[in-house]
């Protein structure tokens, strides 16, 4: 069995049992804390994606303001992990 094949396997085995939301919601989850090291990592208390919106709650309200200036970059970086258009929009709680 090539690559391709068993990728393709794991793909139907996926889709067949409904866990494509919640495996892409975890790596969502991991790009977020991987892209934002410690400093902003310590600050975020939940990361949750629906609908192709990125819900990110922050411990901190000085942290949410300047975050809040650069959510198209953040957005391209976690696509870019990503490889592929997971993420248009995010909000920040």
């Amino acid at each position: 069995m090539n690559n391709l094949e068993l990728k393709n396997l794991v793909n139907t085995f996926l889709k067949e049992n409904k866990l494509e939301k919640g495996l892409l919601n975890i790596e969502v989850k991991k790009a977020w804390f991987e892209l934002m090291n410690n400093g902003v990592a310590n600050y975020t208390t939940d990361v949750s994606l629906r609908k192709k919106t990125l819900y990110i709650k922050l411990s901190s309200p000085a942290l949410k303001e300047e975050l809040s200036y650069g959510k198209e970059k953040l957005i391209k970086l976690i696509n870019e992990r990503l490889k592929e258009n997971v993420v248009e929009k995010i909000i920040l709680n």
